[in-house]
């Protein structure tokens, strides 16, 4: 094999870690209400096996970079391959909804180790300009082809009763790609000598996930429990640990003693203001599968395969509007993200005029799911670049890493909120009523946390005035 073909090899093997990591995400979502009946979970559980994932992947995804500056990224996205293979079985084999949600979690914190080698290697790899934008365009395409094929699978696989539940096989069917992955990386991929570039920040990394666990698991967890106290501590602990994090990152940046998160990204504007738009948008996107997955199944009487079909209709959508939406944006800016705001916005509309049980029409449906998936097609591969374009290339590293754990943290935080709101209103009811009203209120507030994003984007500088004002 040339040195060519070694290369593009190497592209698509260190893609295997975002195809996992992403699928893993997409395939849990539909799969929700099987997974709850085979370890006998509650609500809470089965918001967790959502949460707890993004959370061990928002609190060490900084880290992970570093440690493959400082241990060889060949070392790195194998170890973290392999323990992301190892986790999978961990889900596939639990018996419990806590042995579950525990490899959930390493689950998440292997994936924050694998994917930042896994870019490192693109910028390595391809060197030419040209050569690596086609090669970034592969690994988005690889990322969003996952989105797809982890609803579809979500719902076809857990209808299917082999030599195991068909729910266990949404985690199995990672192990024969993870251990090809690691074995072609430790034959194929070239070693990248460590960089001794500072100490670890092992304090802001705790400091961090214990913050974020104390946020989200009593938003999670409390409300089934009928808010003990301790759930109410926690909220407001997570609130003093933040502002304690914030603290010490600004003192470790003082004394020069490598923080984990730059607090001199927060002094341009527009990277604020582009969290907070991040922050709303990501509240909904999860947070839209758990609610409408809920109704659908458990309210409305779909199957697990019918639900995977359905949205594989959003996942198109996306696809589609992605690929268009790119160069829109390069022509005309932050509108094009606007106008699939707007989108997103009217399609949730329908969705609550349309998802009843007495008028369902599919045709309707199918172009419903589709239209939103286009609004977010539209959004999410430009939101990043509309966040960081004022940000100095010296800092692109530090703020991408940044942008990427308030993302996913944003994501469980949505998980939490709406998803708390909706099983509130539901509470023990079963009634087709009792899960309309329900899901018609989590509904309105992902509406209106895209309002929120329709303003900050409206706020967001032009690119020559963040040049101005920068």
């Amino acid at each position: 094999m040339n040195r060519l073909q070694v290369k593009w090899l190497s592209l698509l093997i260190v893609s295997s870690s975002v195809f996992l990591a992403v699928i893993d995400i997409f395939i849990v979502n539909v799969a929700l209400p099987s997974i709850r009946k085979g370890v006998n979970g509650t609500e809470s559980d089965m918001q967790l096996i959502i949460a707890l994932y993004l959370l061990g992947y928002a609190s060490f995804l900084i880290t992970g970079g570093r440690l493959g500056d400082h241990y060889s990224r060949k070392k790195v996205f194998i170890t973290s391959m392999l323990l992301f293979t190892v986790s999978s079985l961990l889900c596939g084999l639990a018996q419990t909804a806590f042995q579950l949600n525990t490899a959930r979690f390493v689950q998440g914190v292997s994936a924050a180790f694998m994917i930042p080698q896994g870019i490192s290697y693109i910028h390595i790899l391809f060197p030419e300009h040209k050569e690596r934008i086609k090669a970034l365009g592969i690994y988005g395409s690889i990322a969003g082809s996952a989105s797809v094929i982890g609803q579809f699978l979500g719902g076809l696989l857990p209808d299917i009763h082999w030599v195991v539940e068909g729910w266990r096989l949404l985690f199995l069917i990672n192990l024969p790609i993870g251990f090809a992955a690691a074995l072609l990386a430790a034959r194929y991929l070239h070693d990248t000598p460590p960089q001794q570039s500072g100490r670890f920040d092992i304090s802001g990394v705790m400091l961090l996930t214990i913050a974020l666990f104390a946020l989200v698991f009593p938003l999670i967890r409390g409300r089934e429990l009928g808010w003990p106290l301790w759930s109410i501590c926690s909220l407001a602990g997570s609130v003093l640990l933040l502002l304690f994090f914030a603290y010490d990152q600004r003192r470790k940046l003082a004394k020069q003693t490598n923080p984990l998160i730059n607090i001199r990204l927060f002094s341009y504007r527009d990277f604020n203001i582009g969290l907070c738009a991040v922050l709303f948008y990501f509240m909904v996107q999860d947070s839209y599968f758990l609610i409408n997955v809920i109704f659908m199944q458990t309210g409305l009487g779909f199957s697990s395969s019918e639900t995977g079909i359905l949205f594989v209709f959003q996942g198109v959508g996306y696809v589609v509007a992605s690929l268009v939406s790119i160069p829109l944006v390069k022509r005309y800016g932050k509108r094009v993200l606007q106008g699939g705001v707007v989108m997103m916005i009217l399609s949730l509309m329908m969705h609550v005029f349309f998802f009843r049980s007495d008028v369902l029409p599919r045709p309707v449906l199918l172009a419903t799911l589709f239209f939103y998936g286009t609004g977010c097609g539209s959004v999410l591969p430009s939101l990043l670049t509309m966040a960081l374009k004022s940000i100095p290339v010296h800092f692109a590293g530090a703020a991408s890493g940044t942008f990427s754990t308030f993302q996913q943290t944003s994501i469980a935080l949505g998980i939490g909120v709406v998803g708390g709101i909706f099983f509130s209103i539901l509470g023990s009811q079963t009634s087709i009523t009792a899960y309309m009203g329900a899901y018609q209120t989590a509904t309105g507030v992902n509406i209106l946390f895209l309002l929120l994003v329709s303003f900050f984007l409206y706020i967001l500088p032009e690119e020559k005035e963040a040049r101005a004002g920068s």
